[in-house]
């Protein structure tokens, strides 16, 4: 079946969002080159579970508090959910949604990052209830 392989995060002020992934998960960023500020984002190890992904200038319109969610929101698989919340924040990221239970999965929050958009932040718990 399909998987995702690869994730994009549209940001207003790409080295602002930068800063704020790098600083929260590690994540290194390379520019691609090209036509269009492009980066490649590398979330982790070779041979790692996980994808990696890319960042670009937002095109359009910022995301607008109140409306739906018009993009993909992609979870990223962390150690200790409360602590990575409290740093999001502290790094200027707003909650979204608190940590909530997913039975027998583990802890889930939403965050949104420093361009609006909202991500997810899981850790694994098989006693989460």
């Amino acid at each position: 079946m399909p998987r995702v392989v690869h994730f994009e995060i549209h940001a207003d002020n790409p080295p602002r969002a930068r800063t704020f992934y790098s600083e929260l998960f590690g994540w290194e960023f390379t520019p691609f080159g090209g036509p269009t500020d492009y980066w490649i984002i590398k979330t982790g190890s070779e041979g790692q579970p996980g994808i990696d992904g890319g960042m670009l200038r937002r095109m359009g319109a910022p995301p607008v508090d109140g409306q739906p969610v018009n993009a993909y929101v992609c979870t990223i698989d962390v150690d200790q959910l409360d602590q990575s919340m409290e740093k999001a924040l502290a790094l200027g990221g707003t909650l979204a949604l608190p940590r909530m239970p997913i039975p027998g999965i583990g802890w889930l929050g939403y965050v949104k990052d420093t361009e609006g958009n909202i991500f997810g932040m899981m850790q694994a718990d098989p006693n989460a209830a």
